[in-house]
């Protein structure tokens, strides 16, 4: 009997775009023979399409839904996509949701609600994932070793922007990055070496989100492990971010597709024990389950610092998570299929907890 499998895909965020390129991929990727998929589209504005189910490949994962979907109402996933109680319930659900109403525990909160099996993190590693200034708090917190950063929310940036510079400068210093709070996929960061670009970058930011955060900018390879399971999550061979410009922006990341990708890194033993072991205590620090890839900093003197999770990395072409596990030795099919066994994993345990006394 096939597995029925329910596609989260779109959503109401600024990495929309980024969303249709990775649920395009993993239909492509699906073994029809294997799989009932059924698309559900989310638009930019938050409305539910709800397409047919498909036979194979698409070309235009938003065109479909469009063109022979039907709207539906997030509450109606309590009836529609039940498990296991109709013909028309489904077995799991993959959110392939970037960014905010997606992939930062609004879904998954929902999904969790209806008591629905789902790929990837939960909601408290969801949503401390996307946000950054949570996130590197709690890495903090576990002694995980991070580069200085500060954070400003809108209303107390606009109260005094001069003083907000200033403070930036006196605890961060130059180059720095700024960057919105509660985006992934690169959106609205900038780097700034002097206090005019320092100014556009905060204005660049807000545009994304209410609060931004500020990174000490320092000469470091950027180094990228992928981390796959749930109580017992394992480590992907390291990989390494070549950009062609001055930084792994959005356009690079997405558009040109020529960032040079260097699958394993060229980094010593000790190091890559080193990543392996930071990885996997950020990851146990958020609670994680499923995926994420943990994103490092190597500076020139050796040291090694976590940049960020990704709690729902992309499955695009040009998407490094599916191509460090490919060199590990699990094919893209074979990487999704874990995923979906991780997720009902996860689901069985949440059953054996008792909800009265």
């Amino acid at each position: 009997m096939k597995t029925k499998l329910c596609l989260l895909y779109g959503g109401k965020s600024a990495e929309h775009n980024v969303s249709l390129q990775t649920a395009k991929a993993v239909i492509g990727a699906l073994d029809i023979n294997q799989y009932d998929i059924h698309p559900i589209y989310i638009t930019s504005e938050g409305e539910w399409k709800k397409g047919p189910s498909l036979t194979g490949p698409v070309q235009d994962v938003k065109e479909l839904a469009f063109s022979e979907g039907e709207a539906i109402a997030p509450n109606a996933l309590s009836s529609s996509l039940k498990p296991q109680e109709s013909d028309t319930g489904f077995d799991v659900i993959f959110p392939l949701l970037h960014g905010p109403n997606g992939e930062d525990g609004t879904v998954q909160g929902m999904l969790e609600l209806l008591n629905l099996p789902y790929v990837g993190n939960g909601v408290l590693a969801s949503s401390a994932g996307m946000d950054k200034v949570i996130m590197k708090n709690l890495f903090a917190q576990a002694g995980i070793p991070q580069v200085n950063y500060t954070w400003f929310i809108r209303k107390n940036w606009e109260t005094n922007k001069d003083q907000a510079y200033t403070h930036v400068e006196e605890t961060i210093g130059y180059p720095c990055f700024v960057k919105p709070a509660n985006l992934g996929s690169s959106v609205g960061i900038s780097k700034a070496t002097n206090r005019e670009e320092l100014e556009k970058a905060f204005n660049e930011a807000f545009q994304f989100d209410r609060k931004v955060i500020i990174e000490q900018g320092v000469k470091a390879r950027e180094i990228e492990i992928g981390i796959l399971g749930n109580d017992e999550p394992q480590c992907s061979v390291p990989g390494e971010i070549v950009p062609k410009t001055e930084f792994y922006d959005y356009k690079a990341k997405y558009e040109d597709g020529d960032t040079g990708l260097i699958i394993p890194a060229d980094i010593s033993a000790d190091v890559y024990e080193q990543m392996k072991e930071i990885g996997i205590a950020s990851f146990k620090a958020l609670d994680c389950s499923g995926l994420v890839r943990a994103d490092f900093f190597l500076s020139e003197e050796g040291q090694l610092y976590m940049n960020e999770v990704n709690t729902m990395p992309g499955f695009t072409p040009f998407s490094m998570f599916p191509l460090l596990w490919k060199h590990t030795g699990v094919e893209y099919p074979e990487l999704i299929k874990k995923l979906l066994s991780l997720a009902l994993e996860r689901h069985e345990e949440k059953q054996q907890i008792k909800h009265t006394m």
